[in-house]
């Protein structure tokens, strides 16, 4: 399999090539050449499959024979050593569970598999591999945990100053080791621009290593697909399923759309947002226009210009053509509120602001669609416990503190503070040695 940069489609690399440099030399994304059709016996027999031997079959034909057959199964093997859970909330509305894992996100999948990867691919380098990675709150912290001690590997996490939850920072910065936390004065998309602009700075280029882990790589975004299939296994059903993702970077929901390409068996997917609603406004209008990203309790998604979007539009060509899989909605904080007070109030299921934006807008498209016999979904992508200051007392109170979250709760940050000007970030990352 080779991966093509979606600014010079004639420009095609190997895996190993495509998750060690993250970007093209032109700063386009990566993508697959073709996306592989899976049996359709796999998919008919999928409750027959050992979970690993499952993904070992979604993942395989993206990889070849870049990654020898049992290191590929270990890879995988250490990465789904957590449970995914599926929670039947009411009627036929599920909560996918992907928050139980180290750092209690979604991401610990993705960047898991990736650090793997990384780990196999790094046997025979010679100099440091530097992660460098903007995050939003839980990328981060899922980065951190999954390259801490790994030999070789230095990483540089951009987070905003303030604009992340508490847990989420003391998850970043009371590593240390080879873990290095740059808060940054701004956003998340002035985090994401400095670490673009860094990949594309010769200088830099020449004397550091660089990759990324954020779903921009490769590696990163293709392991997102695994839970899609992971979930249609536990319902144990032939029914369709409709997937409500709560949606920043569109990561997520650009690998269930890969899925979908697969032939796992999708009927629609509905990205729901915040009140940063690039997206939903694009398939409003035509026109792609992204707004100053606004902050909200739903940090992980405050994100107006998303990076993965080019890769859906890679897929589908047209607007039109991407409008009959997908729907897009937004939510403003009291909405969001006001349903997890609901769902807590007459289900007894907490939901954390992310989740219960997926919730919503599962809930927005059932009332749109008359015959609904779908499984329908929404990702829970974060555990509540990692937002108790960004929702009401009356809601956090109701949320169990372990004696882990305390303990970690209570560690001193470590962090450089940094403007968001490039030429500051810049000559940090050329006057230290990382």
């Amino acid at each position: 399999m080779l991966y093509k940069s979606l600014k010079n489609y004639k420009y095609k690399v190997s895996f190993k090539e495509a998750v060690l440099t993250g970007q093209s030399p032109e700063k386009g994304l990566y993508f697959p050449e073709k996306i592989p059709l899976l049996e359709k016996k796999i998919i008919k027999n999928i409750s027959n499959y050992d979970v690993n031997d499952l993904i070992m079959e979604v993942i395989q034909p993206f990889i070849g024979n870049e990654i020898p057959y049992k290191e590929l199964l270990n890879i995988i093997s250490n990465t789904l050593n957590f449970k995914i859970n599926i929670n039947n909330i009411y009627n036929n509305i599920f909560s996918l569970e992907l928050f139980l894992g180290p750092t209690m996100a979604f991401k610990d999948i993705g960047v898991k598999f990736l650090s793997g990867c990384i780990k196999y691919f790094r046997k025979n380098f010679n100099k440091n591999i530097i992660i460098l990675t903007a995050t939003s709150g839980d990328t981060g912290a899922a980065v951190a945990h999954a390259f801490n001690k790994i030999d070789g590997v230095k990483v540089v996490i951009l987070y905003p100053s303030s604009k992340i939850s508490i847990l989420q920072e003391k998850q970043i910065t009371t590593l240390g080791d080879n873990i290095i936390a740059l808060e940054i004065k701004g956003n998340f998309d002035d985090c994401q621009i400095l670490v673009k602009q860094a990949f594309s700075d010769e200088q830099i280029r020449e004397k550091l290593f660089l990759t990324s882990a954020n779903s921009i790589n490769i590696a990163r975004l293709l392991s997102q697909i695994f839970y899609y299939f992971m979930c249609y296994k536990l319902l144990h059903s032939n029914k369709k399923l409709v997937f409500s993702i709560p949606s920043g970077n569109y990561g997520n929901i650009c690998a269930g759309l890969i899925a979908f390409k697969m032939g796992l068996p999708i009927k629609h997917f509905i990205a729901a947002t915040n009140i940063n609603d690039t997206i939903p406004r694009l398939l409003k209008t035509g026109i792609y226009n992204p707004y100053p990203s606004q902050e909200t309790i739903s940090n992980a998604m405050d994100i107006s210009d998303p990076s993965n979007f080019s890769r859906i539009m890679y897929m589908f060509k047209t607007i039109n053509n991407l409008k009959k899989i997908v729907s897009a909605y937004t939510f403003t904080d009291k909405e969001t509120i006001d349903i997890i007070k609901y769902i807590w109030n007459n289900y007894k299921y907490m939901m954390d602001p992310h989740g219960a934006i997926g919730f919503l807008g599962l809930i927005k498209f059932i009332k749109n669609y008359k015959n609904n016999n779908f499984h329908n979904i929404f990702l829970s992508t974060a555990a509540p416990v990692k937002f108790l200051d960004k929702i009401t007392e009356d809601l956090s109170d109701k949320i169990f503190l372990d004696k882990k979250v305390i303990k970690l709760i209570k560690k001193n940050k470590k962090s450089i503070h940094l403007s968001n000007k490039y030429e500051i970030f810049q000559n940090w990352l050329l006057s230290n040695n990382i």
